[in-house]
């Protein structure tokens, strides 16, 4: 994910060379949460299960193997809509601090377990940006936007 120009100063000269080390170094180029490859075309259901072309098998939202009678992809019935999403990873800070750059700290994460991740920080500063526009609003009596 791109880094806002405002926070730019919050992380270190070497970012690029740390958050690379993350991604392909400790996590050998897989998501840490769910263990999709980074760079892969995955096919997926929508909801959370993802088809790995590696083992032959569909895995839920954690990478588990799951025990089901969905065929590959290739022939999975046209009631079934199937998607396909290109896997990128990202060095995500699980404590939502970007000054805390401890190896503990960061996790690398596709999108879409970043985003499942940042999920209940994003509502919290989407609360307190409307609560801040209100107050705006209220104070020279305009239009809420």
């Amino acid at each position: 994910m791109p880094i806002k120009p405002e926070l730019r100063g919050f992380y270190p000269l070497d970012w690029p060379q740390l958050s690379q080390s993350i991604r392909f170094r400790r996590a050998r180029g897989r998501c840490e949460h769910c263990g999709r490859a980074h760079g892969q075309i995955v096919c997926h259901l929508g909801d959370g299960r993802w088809f790995d072309a590696e083992l032959g098998r569909w895995r839920d939202t954690k990478g588990r193997k799951i025990r089901t009678n969905l065929p590959a992809p290739e022939d999975l019935p046209p009631e079934i809509p199937a998607l396909f999403t290109r896997v990128f990873l990202a060095c995500a800070h699980l404590d939502h601090d970007v000054g805390n750059n401890a190896a503990a700290n960061l996790a690398a994460l596709c999108q879409r377990c970043h985003m499942i991740h940042d999920r209940p920080h994003h509502l919290t500063r989407r609360r307190i940006t409307y609560l801040m526009r209100r107050a705006v609003g209220d104070l020279f009596m305009g239009i809420y936007r």
